[in-house]
């Protein structure tokens, strides 16, 4: 779990220095305020510690971390994530679990980055970044253009997805005992908490709202939505349900546990409000159950949701608002935050009130 966040000219982000965080975290603010940039650096940093001496990767934390930016930025050089307001360089720090990731360079770095100290121990589990848009439609399409061409377009963001969607081993291993009719242990299985009572229960959450689930064909490398016992192409699908879709398909093929962290860029897009609160329920139950959630969002139906799910749970959600220039920290289990988005919505509110009359 990361327990603290601290940037300085760090592309738009001047200062920031983000402690105490929860199991949900929220950061909010108008469009171009840096709430995606925030989440790509975060993300950055996670998954270049869970790439890290992970089963024969024999490269260093310094060049994972190095591909990580230039291909989650897609900058001609990393100095290039240097503020250009001043002549500082660049500095990230994380605490993980209470242990500290943190590396710095300047303007002019093109590759080495010489500045890094690593005191987190290797990660097992992986964490996974959810776009705004929807990616199984452009399944096929994110793969081939970083796998063969390898080229920019699509971030490292959406090609990690990509493959973390693709049927993986452990389904094998679930299909070897549901087959038989058996159970599962928790010393039998593999994936920390598949067998949970809570992953059960939002993965079936997660499916009542799609009315149905998504399917990879291995042979057509192509997603079908499977309502029933009919099949729908993708394409003719709903953008809404594509995207629910992803989480319980990730929590389904093993790619997330109970110590994953999950990165969501407005999960308001292509959902209506019903939606959009019952996936906030679910995010909830996962949350309760360890898994750690970061969420940007100029939503006003978002930020009062939350903040409706720590009143009834006492669960604190801190949230990060932008400001002018100042990031303000806030905690939704004491109040709504004051930011423009709010605002804007109780103006709206009155007005709407006023002509009433």
């Amino acid at each position: 779990m990361i327990n603290r966040a601290e940037l300085k000219n760090f592309g738009p982000i001047k200062q920031l220095d983000w402690q105490n965080l929860g199991k949900i975290n929220l950061i909010i603010g108008n469009n171009g305020c840096g709430k995606s940039f925030l989440l790509k650096a975060l993300y950055s940093a996670v998954r270049t510690l869970e790439d890290y001496k992970r089963g024969d990767n024999p490269d260093s934390v310094t060049d994972i971390l190095k591909g990580k930016l230039y291909w989650t930025f897609q900058s001609e050089k990393i100095g290039d994530l240097v503020a250009k307001q001043n002549d500082a360089a660049l500095f990230f720090s994380l605490m993980l679990n209470e242990q500290e990731f943190s590396y710095s360079f300047g303007k002019d770095t093109v590759k080495a980055i010489n500045s890094i100290e690593n005191k987190v121990d290797p990660r097992s589990s992986n964490s996974i970044f959810l776009p705004a848009k929807e990616v199984l439609s452009i399944h096929q399409i994110i793969l081939e253009a970083r796998q063969s061409r390898k080229i920019f377009g699509f971030d490292d963001t959406y090609f990690d997805l990509a493959k973390a969607l693709i049927i993986s081993e452990f389904d094998g291993f679930l299909n070897k005992f549901e087959k038989k009719g058996a159970s599962i242990s928790e010393h039998q299985n593999p994936i920390k908490g598949y067998n949970s009572d809570d992953f059960k229960k939002s993965r079936q959450l997660l499916e009542n709202l799609i009315d149905g689930k998504i399917e990879y064909d291995e042979i057509e490398k192509r997603w079908y939505y499977k309502k029933g016992k009919q099949r729908f192409s993708i394409g003719v699908t709903a953008e809404g349900i594509k995207k629910i879709a992803i989480l319980d398909t990730l929590l389904g093929n093993g790619q997330l546990d109970e110590d994953s962290i999950v990165f969501i860029d407005e999960p308001e897009s292509n959902l209506h409000p019903e939606a959009i609160a019952k996936l906030l329920d679910i995010i909830a139950i996962l949350a309760k159950h360890g898994i750690q959630f970061f969420i940007a969002s100029h939503s006003y139906f978002v930020i009062k949701k939350l903040f409706l799910i720590a009143q009834e749970n006492k669960l604190s959600i801190p949230v990060l608002s932008k400001e002018g220039d100042a990031w303000q920290q806030s905690d939704l289990l004491d109040e709504m935050p004051e930011n423009a988005i709010i605002d804007e919505s109780i103006r709206l509110y009155k007005e709407e009130v006023g002509l009433g009359r």
